[in-house]
Order: C-alpha cells, then structure tokens, then sequence
C-alpha cells in the first residue's frame, strides 16, 4: 500500500493521498464532535461551553505534539523517496526516541500549568471545574495521541495514508460507544467524554504499532536504530521544532480569541463553540491536503525532481480552491442549521451567532487554501523556520482582531479573526514559495538534476 509520489501524473498522486487523509481528519474530528454533540445534548448547554472554553488549549498542547510528529518524520519520507531504506529506518527510530522525551515533557508542564491557564484566559466561573476536569484528562493522555500520530505519520511518509483511516475509523466507532456508556451508564459528566477520547486514540495508536510489525518488513527496527543519532536528530528536531512552534503559535492566538469571547459569557461560547465543530469538520480537507503536500514534496525532493514539486502545487492550489467554492456555498447558505447537532431544545437561541461565524469564515476560503498547501509543502522539502514565520503572521492578524473585537465585545470581530489570520500568513507564504523553489532549483542545477 505504499505510494510512490516521485512517479506520475502529480495531480492524481495527490489526490489519491488526500482522499484517505481527508476522510481520516473527518473521522477525527469525530472524536470531538460527538463529544461535543454527546455533551451538549445529554449534560446541557454549560457543559457544552465548558468543553468548548478548553478547545484552544488542546489545540496548543495537542497541536505541539502533532507539529513535533510530523517533523521529525519529514526526514523520513526523504530517505524513502531517495530509496534508502537503512537510513530511513534510523530516521524512524530516531523520531520515535525523540517522541517519548518531548511526550514526558509536555504532559508534566501541562498538567502542571492548567489550573493557573484557565484563571488566565477568564474562564467563566460557571464552566471551570467542568473545564478543568475535561483538560486534564486530555494532557494525562496525551502518550495515546502522540502514539497514534508518529505512527500514522511514518506510514504517511512512505506513501501509506489508508492504514491509518481504517483504524481511525474503527477507534471512532469505539469513540461513541465509550462516550454513550461513561456518560450516560457512568454519569461521569464531560470528564466522560475526555476519557472515551483518550482511550479510542490510544488504540488506534497500538493498531497501528501492530500493523507496522506485522506488515512492513521496511520498517523492522533494530535495537541501534533507536540510539540516536546526532546528524539525525539535529535535523529532525531544526525541522519539529518550528512545526511545533507553529501550531503553538496559531494555538496561542486561538487562545486570545477565546480570552475575549468568554467575557461575553456562556452563551456566546457555545455558539462560538458548535459554529467551530462545524467548520473544522468541512475545512478537514485542506489540512488533508497540507499533509499530502508535506509527504509529496518531501519524496520528491529526496528524488531530486524539483520540477514535480512545481507542479504539485499548481495542482493542489487548484483542487483547493475548486473545493473553497463548493464548500464556502454550503457553511454561508446551510451551515447554520447543523446547529441542532449540539445543543438539546431550542437551536433558534445560538443559530444567529453561529450563521455569522459561518459566513465570516466562508468568505476567505482561498487564502486558508494557501496556508495549508504553501506551509506544509515548503516543511515538506526541508525547511522548518521559514513557514514558522507564516505562523508569527497568524499571530499577528488573530491577536489584533481578538484584542480590538475584546474592547469592543464584538462577537463579529471574534469571528473574523481567523480569516484576517489567513489573509496575513497566506501572503507571506506566497513570497516564501517563491524564493524557497529558486533557492532549490539552483541546487539541483548545480547537481545536474531537474
């Protein structure tokens, strides 16, 4: 099931490995969603504000490791797409060993750190201990998250996006039935929920392990494969590091926009709360396709085909915007009325709230295209500070808008933060591509490839 991206038409390549990313991302959204679903219906409307007041710290704490997974496998996918098998086995080990020091790492700062956080960032008094609870279990587990992701991400970056959907699914499946049952049988309120998150990762991620050994002689290790390696690990960590960052970054603007809407109190959290599951679930697939666009121009830049990776992009920027249009229509026009997903009685109190966050985020599809496509490309071929900066440019846009939407309690404003950050990292990136691609194709034309 591995894929080759260094051979044939680049458009259908891409495609082909977006599909199973995309439809994966769904499912994993999934998670999430039928927690806020399971939550908001059976626990109430606080509760549904509780889980959604927490939504940007796991985006940071999680989002960090998911930056630092897939970083540290760029190498990876470079040694696979050269054809050297024993070098990509060390890059794999190596990415492993790195994994379970940084996972150490962040779930003591974060279990340490969250009381202090939430106080921070004015969580409502009413929402707090249910807040609290969600979270922690959310950073207790974060091994399971972490465990999944690095695994999926390896057998991503030697051409294999299925495998990791088919358990995804599964551990979805289960999602549900743990939230039903701890929820409902146990009474165990939101913390139910993080728990049934926590484990259905947990056994994606060791369904992966075993699928790996059992299936993937390429990817037999050996003991010294996990010793690491100096050259090795500076590269993984020079190219997971900024990744991380980044997410950090854009998570850390989230932060401010949820800072500035929890002032306008419970009601408007979850609106903004169902609003954003809605989103997140459609806009899947331009982070499917950022993914695809890392693993493609990272084969291809370890085969030395700077030309293909041209082409890569003018065919993904193409499909993303084809499918912006399509989707944008669908979030202006109908989204709203998902609304009724989340909350139990009356939808009609929120579905105003949530039609603008909809609308707002409908109209600036095109850039969001870019900032996926151009950010996780340009990580793919090897370059880990420049794209951090996009995310600096994310920072900026998001955290100007939340600041001056907070001192007016402007609900509209919260909700076109992200699109002003879209708008500014976009730009940036666009500047990068093009020195980035010269920088490389100089490169290569001193080495007589093309």
């Amino acid at each position: 099931m591995q894929q080759d991206m260094t051979a044939g038409s680049p458009a259908k390549a891409i495609l082909m490995f977006t599909v199973p990313i995309f439809v994966g991302n769904v499912f994993q959204q999934f998670y999430s969603m039928v927690d806020t679903i399971i939550v908001g219906k059976l626990v109430g409307t606080t509760a549904l504000a509780a889980v959604g007041s927490v939504g940007t710290i796991m985006f940071l704490i999680i989002g960090f490791m998911l930056g630092l997974t897939a970083g540290f496998t760029v190498l990876t996918a470079q040694r696979f797409g050269a054809g050297d098998m024993k070098g990509m086995r060390k890059t794999v080990g190596s990415a492993a060993t790195l994994s379970v020091i940084m996972t150490v790492i962040m779930t003591t700062i974060s279990m340490l750190g969250m009381k202090p956080l939430l106080k921070f960032m004015n969580t409502p008094s009413d929402i707090f201990a249910d807040a609290y609870h969600y979270i922690m279990v959310i950073c207790a587990g974060i091994f399971a998250t972490v465990l999944y992701n690095l695994l999926a991400s390896i057998l991503r970056a030697i051409g294999n996006s299925q495998i990791p959907l088919y358990f995804l699914i599964l551990s979805a499946l289960l999602n549900v039935v743990l939230d039903l049952l701890l929820i409902i049988v146990f009474r165990m309120g939101a913390a139910g929920a993080a728990y049934a998150t926590v484990i259905s990762q947990g056994v994606s991620g060791v369904l992966c392990l075993i699928y790996i050994i059992k299936k993937i002689p390429e990817l037999k290790l050996e003991k010294s494969d996990f010793q690491l390696n100096g050259h090795i690990a500076k590269v993984q960590i020079g190219i997971g590091i900024p990744m991380a960052l980044q997410y950090s970054i854009t998570a850390i603007g989230s932060m401010m926009v949820q800072s500035s809407l929890n002032v306008l109190g419970s009601g408007a959290v979850a609106a903004f709360t169902a609003a954003n599951k809605i989103e997140q679930v459609l806009t899947q697939a331009y982070v499917a396709l950022g993914t695809t666009m890392a693993t493609y121009c990272a084969q291809n830049i370890g085969a030395g085909k700077v030309k293909r990776i041209r082409q890569g992009f003018r065919a993904a920027t193409i499909g993303g915007w084809i499918y912006s249009v399509i989707i944008g229509l669908l979030l202006a026009f109908v989204g709203k009325y998902c609304t009724i997903l989340f909350v139990s009685g009356d939808a009609t109190a929120i579905m105003d709230q949530v039609d603008i966050y909809l609308k707002c985020v409908s109209a600036f599809l095109f850039p969001l295209t870019i900032v996926n496509v151009y950010r996780n490309g340009i990580q793919g071929i090897g370059y880990g500070f420049l794209p951090m900066m996009a995310g600096v440019a994310e920072l900026s846009g998001r955290g100007l808008m939340a600041v001056i939407a907070g001192k007016q309690r402007s609900y509209l404003g919260i909700c076109l933060a992200s699109p002003v950050a879209w708008i500014f990292a976009s730009v940036l990136l666009l500047v990068m591509y093009v020195i980035v691609m010269k920088q490389q194709e100089r490169i290569f034309a001193k080495r007589g490839q093309k």
